[in-house]
């Protein structure tokens, strides 16, 4: 970080001091006015040219370097981080994978250099994208919660509660079809709905930017990054979704016994993963590994609290009556951080959210709804026993080896969010990077 300049000294005969005040009250009125004025001359140079302190800055403020080495699980390659995986040498009959254990990846957001991925670190933890500065990303995806919140409803700037609840990050980098309702199919445009959203961060183009770029940190931290000294909108886009495609979970137990080590996952997981890809439970169709999602929307018709005006989903953004309470197919990845489940939170634990599936086609629509429930969806009629052991595999999905480090300081100067929000938001085991 740029130093804070010093005040200036003053030559030994100027330097104020009480033995010149002393002489000063010898010395004929007019002398004495004289040295005043010099005296206040210097003062107001001192003011002027001394440290200035931006908002969100102190003196005292830590420096901030951005690291040359990419995260883990990535290296570099011509000046970007590319993806290491196993999965990289799988082959699908489609591009979406059709379920198998050795299901290709689809395309990811990478190559970006070191230096962005680590600024949109700071970033994402940052307080100051917010209109306030009371809320960050980590605000809505907590690190400790799976990149979700663990909310049942999102909480945004002011206490405004949100319709749905934070979906997850982990993977995001792999998906084109992004928010709940599918309506972002990138992450730079993705992150501007919360950013500008006066629900969520209050946030607008012209104060962000005035914000940032009256950062003297921020300012350093970007030229590292993007080679220029003023800061861009297109470059905070990119550096945070440089940040998020960074998270990356392929590395469970599930992952290894997929990749041949069958000793990975007992018997009850194995039996469990059984039920999953069977004909019966078909949940491997849309929660397709190696992600656990398709991507695709589905209409599940799960209810909404009772009472409250059911939520169209993607039906709002299409006007297709068909896609009436359709919404994005999530990933299981690191499930058991991201609880309650569903769009609204409706579903408290995993075994209710299986439960739900064998309750029959359509049972939660609410009356006077007519819902065009996923093909996918029927009656399977799982036993007490087949829903714990969806449960228990779903558990192995569990992968956080390459969990980012969490900032203990962002250049503002503001409380790291996820740290203040909190108090057991260490309670994982952040690896650092």
């Amino acid at each position: 970080m740029m130093s804070s300049l010093s005040l200036p000294r003053c030559r030994p005969a100027e330097r104020p001091s009480f033995s010149i005040v002393a002489r000063m009250m010898r010395v004929p009125i007019n002398q004495t006015k004289a040295a005043v004025h010099r005296l206040l001359a210097l003062l107001l140079v001192a003011s002027l040219i001394g440290p200035s302190v931006v908002k969100g800055e102190s003196a005292s403020a830590p420096e901030f370097l951005l690291t040359d080495s990419c995260p883990a699980s990535f290296e570099l390659h011509d000046g970007g981080c590319v993806l290491r995986s196993r999965y990289k040498a799988y082959r699908s009959l489609r591009d979406a994978g059709v379920g198998g254990l050795k299901t290709g990846l689809p395309p990811l957001r990478e190559g970006f250099t070191p230096q962005q991925i680590d600024l949109g670190r700071y970033l994402f933890f940052d307080p100051v994208l917010s209109e306030d500065g009371s809320v960050s990303c980590a605000s809505c995806h907590d690190p400790a919660r799976g990149f979700a919140d663990g909310r049942a409803q999102a909480v945004g700037i002011g206490g405004h509660t949100l319709p749905r609840s934070a979906p997850s990050l982990w993977n995001i980098g792999f998906f084109s079809t992004l928010l709940w309702d599918g309506s972002k199919n990138s992450l730079e445009e993705q992150m501007q709905g919360p950013l500008y959203s006066p629900l969520e961060m209050g946030n607008n183009p012209a104060q962000l930017l005035e914000t940032l770029n009256g950062n003297r940190t921020y300012r350093a931290l970007f030229e590292q990054a993007f080679g220029t000294d003023t800061i861009a909108l297109d470059q905070v886009y990119t550096a945070v979704t440089a940040f998020e495609g960074s998270l990356i979970s392929l590395n469970s137990r599930y992952d290894l016994y997929a990749h041949g080590y069958h000793a990975a996952l007992n018997e009850e997981e194995i039996a469990g993963l059984n039920v999953f890809r069977s004909f019966v439970a078909r949940c491997a169709e849309c929660h397709t590994p190696p992600l656990f999602s398709n991507q695709q929307l589905a209409v599940l018709g799960v209810a909404d609290a009772p009472g409250e005006i059911m939520d169209p989903g993607a039906e709002a953004i299409t006007g297709d009556a068909s896609q009436r309470g359709a919404f994005r197919v999530p990933s299981l990845r690191n499930i058991t951080r991201t609880a309650p489940y569903m769009h609204r939170g409706q579903k408290p634990t995993l075994e209710d959210a299986a439960r739900f599936y064998t309750g029959g086609r359509g049972h939660e629509v609410p009356e006077g709804e007519s819902l065009m429930i996923h093909w996918h969806i029927w009656e399977p009629q799982l036993t007490d026993r087949e829903i714990q052991l969806l449960a228990t595999f779903m558990g192995a999905l569990t992968d956080e080896a390459f969990m980012p480090e969490i900032p203990t300081a962002v250049p503002s100067g503001l409380p790291v969010i996820p740290a203040r929000q909190f108090a057991s938001g260490n309670d994982v085991g952040f690896g650092a990077q």
